[in-house]
């Protein structure tokens, strides 16, 4: 029963976010804050070469045209079709980068098929966040390179936390029942219990946050 109730949570969710396509970018920054995006983008232009990357949750392509920039090819990946074709609009004629459908729990790669994975605005809203880790660790290649960005309430003032809820609700409407906020400590843990080593782990942003964590595959676990 425990797959079938997955997929059906994941149609829940294409559904949910595949609403939003065109509007997708805006109400993102409306929630989070233009000024926390971009001192993502700097911590991410501040990345050495990535080699071969897949891109779990790449939504519109916010963040692929950075990620490729360190990278020799990216594919990146969603579950949401409506998503996608905004993407593939946005990064059309990006040589480096091939635009495909993938559940992030579940995915069609070969083991041990990537450099690195890329992962922003995600590990937070999917139904198993430690199934999706699992599967990074299992296709990556040896010594492979974990980027996970997520948004977070954690370390904000309540009144922040607040403001960011509301903002939320008028944006997105009501979440999905499976959306949580995770802190710091919260976020290692469970990579490290999926395999990963821990090698850069901070909060980022002023009133709103976002986490940006680092892990490189254990081999010798």
């Amino acid at each position: 029963m425990q797959p079938r109730m997955l997929k059906n949570d994941n149609k829940m969710s294409e559904n949910y976010w595949s609403r939003f396509g065109d509007s997708y970018d805006k109400r993102q920054e409306y929630v989070v804050d233009k000024l926390l995006l971009k001192k993502i983008i700097e911590k991410l232009d501040q990345l050495l070469e990535l080699g071969e990357v897949v891109e779990f949750g790449c939504g519109t392509g916010y963040f692929t045209k950075i990620i490729s920039q360190k990278s020799q090819s990216v594919v990146a990946t969603d579950i949401s079709d409506r998503l996608l074709e905004v993407a593939r609009k946005r990064l059309c004629g990006n040589a480096k980068v091939k635009v495909q459908k993938e559940d992030c729990m579940k995915t069609s790669f070969a083991t041990e098929a990537f450099d690195s994975v890329f992962m922003a605005n995600l590990i937070h809203v999917v139904e198993s966040p430690i199934a999706a880790l699992q599967e990074c660790h299992r296709i990556l290649r040896k010594d492979g390179v974990l980027i996970i960005v997520t948004f977070t309430s954690y370390g904000m003032k309540l009144w922040e936390k607040i403001k960011m809820g509301l903002r939320f609700v008028k944006s997105w409407g009501k979440p999905p029942a499976h959306v949580h906020s995770f802190s710091l400590e919260d976020l290692t843990t469970i990579m490290e219990d999926a395999g990963f080593i821990i090698k850069v782990s901070k909060v980022i942003g002023d009133n709103t946050k976002a986490l940006y964590v680092i892990g490189r595959k254990n081999t010798t676990a």
